[in-house]
């Protein structure tokens, strides 16, 4: 299972089934249908907002689902980037 340095994502292709919904409620496309299983293609584009894994019927993603979220918002505020998509409710 790989692990990201920048945030919680934890992704098993092994366990995929393909259902592909990763890739359909993810806002910020880090997930893409693979011809296997789905692909992790922008992990650090990740901000944790928990659609993929609460999505994931297979039990392939994991990620602590509110973290990223705040610190990118914050992280934005700071560099003066401005505000990265919404991704929390």
């Amino acid at each position: 299972m790989a692990r990201s340095r920048t945030n919680t994502l934890e992704y098993n292709p092994a366990l995929c089934n393909r259902c592909g919904m990763c890739g359909v409620v993810c806002p910020h496309g880090v997930f893409v249908p693979g011809d296997d299983a789905a692909r992790l293609v922008d992990r650090d584009a990740c901000m944790e907002c928990g659609a993929c894994s609460l999505n994931c019927e297979a039990g392939a993603i994991k990620v602590e689902s509110d973290v990223g979220c705040a610190s990118a918002m914050i992280m934005a505020a700071l560099t003066r980037r401005g505000a990265p998509a919404p991704c929390c409710g």
